[in-house]
């Protein structure tokens, strides 16, 4: 099970590079210098206002496990340089074997809406700790915070039409689809045809039958008689195997004939064709047929835009099935979530703020050890600041890194929230998970007081995020002394 493979040692879900800057860090004797590290993304995805954070949980499985087994030390060793020498020495592998998790992480909830260049999990620890779990936090979040915005995004503009996802076969992956299931039922499915994810995570399953039932009759009457006979209360007829309007006439049939039971159809489900049209010609079909009660689900490659134009034409489609295109992100592939080090203690003990600068500004990254505060007013959003939590005397104000020329000050005596929150100390997990259902819970809250201008699907208002105008301040300075250097 999926649960238990995060909960197995995944301490070489790494990349190289991670194992050889901690062999550097070792060698030169600076491996326990305490860092912080942030986890952060340039840009939101889809072209959306917001990302949902998600992923939390199964990083947090990763992190207790954390630890190389003897399998992973032997598979170390082999490894050789170009010229065929071994990379890393016997002590090295030695000192790996002993390794105890000890990093310090503070992250935003799953389930929170969040914003391009703030914080988003925040680890403090030894460097070559920080280091070597980069690779596999970022895996983890990237991922499932790409398919949970896009799930958001669909179920925003469904106003309430229940989505189904249905992105098993097309997903990348049996992690892929299991990752994609639950982090589509945090966004806002209702349910998912993956029977293991239901098993895995408590998700609702749903499911219909195939266009091969139809073929395996001697007609399509044949066929959605005989599925009402063995799934009298479950019963979704797919009508479009050979001719839709024929399809819907034969559901109509064994509808009726349910009745006499005192059973019901559940729906009738169309997979090709022009759904808009079809949607409304079936709709009026079955109404004149006193079948009101009778829904229509539609499936065929929709996604967030395919839907608000298939409502806007007045389709009657009353559930979506959606796979493809949910599970696969299909449009915005990756999230680009980033991992980078903004300060060091030094041997006193005191945070030194680390900066790398670009030539492209967005790629400078912010100095400090941060915190985001977001400032909240009648229960709506305003703004994001991020800060350095060993800065005294915040300000209310705050300045857009990218550009000088934007700023936005709030009162005083206005009413905010810290959006990190502990998850470890000392390598301890000192969090409770929620359930699942808590986490869907969570987002609809916060997408009740994200103002909709930021929720729409085209050219979204853009929500405020900004530095505290003392850490503004300070990278402005850092920048400019070292392009002096």
């Amino acid at each position: 099970m999926i649960k238990n493979i995060y909960k197995t040692s995944l301490s070489l879900l790494t990349d190289l590079y991670q194992l050889t800057m901690t062999y550097g860090y070792w060698k030169k004797g600076i491996h326990n210098n305490y860092a912080s590290f942030n986890l952060f993304f340039r840009k939101n995805p889809f072209g959306s206002g917001y990302a949902v954070a998600c992923g939390l949980e199964n990083i947090i499985n990763v992190l207790e496990s954390f630890k190389f087994t003897k399998s992973d030390l032997d598979y170390i060793q082999t490894l050789k340089t170009d010229k065929g020498t071994n990379l890393f020495s016997k002590e090295f592998i030695s000192f790996l074997s002993n390794i105890k998790f000890e990093c310090d992480i503070e992250a935003v909830e799953e389930g929170r809406v969040v914003f391009a260049n703030e914080p988003i999990i925040r680890v403090n620890g030894p460097i070559y700790q920080c280091q070597l779990i980069e690779s596999a936090i970022l895996n983890i979040f990237n991922f499932n915070s790409l398919i949970a915005t896009k799930s958001a995004r669909i179920n925003h503009v469904s106003n309430g039409d229940p989505i189904l996802e249905f992105g098993l076969r097309r997903a990348q992956g049996i992690d892929g689809a299991l990752s994609a299931s639950r982090s589509s039922y945090i966004g806002g499915t209702s349910k998912t045809s993956n029977v293991l994810a239901g098993k895995i995570y408590g998700i609702p399953v749903s499911g219909t039958h195939s266009h091969s039932w139809v073929m395996a009759f001697e007609s399509e009457l044949s066929s959605f008689k005989n599925y009402a006979e063995i799934m009298p209360d479950n019963t979704i007829l797919l009508v479009d195997t050979f001719d839709t309007i024929e399809g819907v006439k034969n559901a109509i049939i064994v509808a009726k004939e349910m009745e006499k039971k005192d059973k019901k159809i559940i729906g009738v489900r169309i997979d090709s064709g022009d759904l808009a049209y079809l949607s409304k010609k079936i709709r009026k079909i079955l109404d004149d047929n006193s079948l009101k009660y009778v829904k229509i689900i539609a499936s065929n490659d929709i996604d967030e835009h395919i839907l608000e134009s298939l409502k806007l034409q007045g389709s009657k489609i009353s559930v979506w099935g959606i796979g493809t295109r949910l599970v696969t992100a299909y449009d915005n592939p990756s999230l680009g979530a980033v991992y980078k080090l903004s300060a060091i203690k030094d041997s006193n003990g005191k945070w030194i703020n680390k900066i790398k600068l670009s030539e492209q500004k967005i790629k400078i990254n912010n100095p400090g050890v941060h915190q985001v505060r977001r400032f909240k007013n009648n229960s709506k959003f305003l703004g994001d600041m991020i800060y350095d939590i060993n800065n005294t005397n915040l300000s209310n104000n705050m300045v857009d890194p990218n550009d000088s020329t934007k700023s936005k000050s709030f009162k005083d005596d206005i009413d905010y929230e810290n959006l990190l929150i502990p998850i470890f100390k000392k390598g301890k997990c000192t969090y409770e998970k929620p359930s699942l259902n808590v986490i869907k819970e969570r987002l609809k809250s916060d997408l009740s007081h994200l103002d909709e201008s930021h929720k729409r699907l085209k050219n979204p208002h853009i929500y405020p995020v900004g530095l505290e105008k003392k850490l503004f301040d300070q990278k402005q300075s850092m920048i400019i002394k070292l392009r002096k250097n």
